[in-house]
């Protein structure tokens, strides 16, 4: 096991640094001359020399690359050039309303979609078993934005339940912080239950005709007892590598969401700098979402250790 862990960890770091050199690339491979289109049209020729200077462009390409990784490896990931403020303080205060919305998307999704694809697979071919698939294939077809809107007007405007906006700090409080959040983690986790669920339920009718699962039924185990016990210990790996792909999912729909729901966080953080052509912050949001889903994907490879023997020694 420990080679495999060795493995693993060492197998990031290529892929780390091709994601350094992708994000880096992005300042050069935008059309037009960056500095002119961050200086904007009404911009003189010294101001756009000033930008240029501050990014780095009148340096070769190796030159800044290497200086931008070593700033990267000290923590410095540049200075906004609307706000002035360091990038890594601007992500220091808007990385806990993302971080909540993603755990707590996180925690809801599968908290719903495992039991929905376990209980479909078991009822294989009943209502029930139609349900599930129905409201699947409704999650994958309708867009998040959409979700959000639909909750908004019923929960908050029709019927006054839960705020439509805006963040509260969990310092504060768990329902005011948790209030806030229920919408949003509801639509943003609305594909991510489907395909959870879906997965779930395909892995679990191949793991039910298993004949360890028939002898278990002949010794008169209890259902849930083989259904969670024994059937989805052993369907486990798909659904945990489904759910480690479906952090790019929680990432990606954090932007549209964030925005929907007026959250001050990471999402609209990127949102506003793409708006505004704020290259800095655009590569350090776009770095932390790519290490963070890194991260998240080696944890998952090193969870296949708890569930597969072929890798334990």
């Amino acid at each position: 096991m420990f080679a495999y862990v060795v493995r693993r960890v060492l197998a990031t770091i290529p892929v780390m640094a091709i994601v350094a050199l992708f994000v880096f690339s992005l300042l050069y491979i935008a059309p037009g001359d960056p500095a002119a289109v961050i200086a904007g049209d009404q911009a003189t020729p010294d101001d756009v020399e000033r930008i240029r200077a501050s990014l780095g462009l009148d340096r070769p390409y190796l030159v800044r690359f290497g200086a931008w990784v070593w700033d990267i490896m000290r923590g410095d990931l540049g200075v906004s050039i609307f706000t002035n403020l360091p990038v890594s303080t601007m992500i220091r205060q808007r990385i806990e309303p993302t971080l909540s919305l993603m755990v707590v998307t996180l925690i809801l999704a599968v908290s719903i979609a495992v039991p929905m694809g376990v209980v479909a697979a078991w009822r294989q071919g009943t209502w029930i078993d139609r349900a599930v698939m129905a409201f699947a294939v409704l999650g994958f077809s309708v867009p998040v934005f959409v979700v959000g809107y639909v909750l908004a007007y019923f929960f908050a405007l029709e019927w006054d339940l839960l705020p439509v906006q805006g963040y509260t700090p969990f310092a504060r409080g768990f329902w005011p912080w948790l209030e806030n959040l229920i919408l949003p983690a509801i639509a943003l986790g609305s594909v991510y239950i489907a395909l959870i669920a879906r997965i779930t339920r395909a892995t679990m009718l191949e793991v039910l005709q298993q004949d360890y699962i028939r002898t278990a039924r002949a010794k008169g185990l209890n259902q849930g007892g083989i259904l969670f016990l024994h059937a989805l210990k052993n369907a486990a790996v798909p659904i945990i590598t489904v759910i480690g792909i479906g952090i790019a999912l929680l990432i990606g729909g954090a932007v549209v969401t964030e925005s929907v729901f007026a959250i001050p966080g990471l999402g609209r953080l990127t949102v506003d700098a793409i708006l505004r052509r704020d290259y800095p912050v655009i590569q350090g949001v776009v770095l932390l979402f790519s290490f963070v889903y890194v991260l998240v994907n080696l944890a998952i490879d090193l969870a296949y250790t708890l569930f597969d023997p072929r890798i334990r020694y």
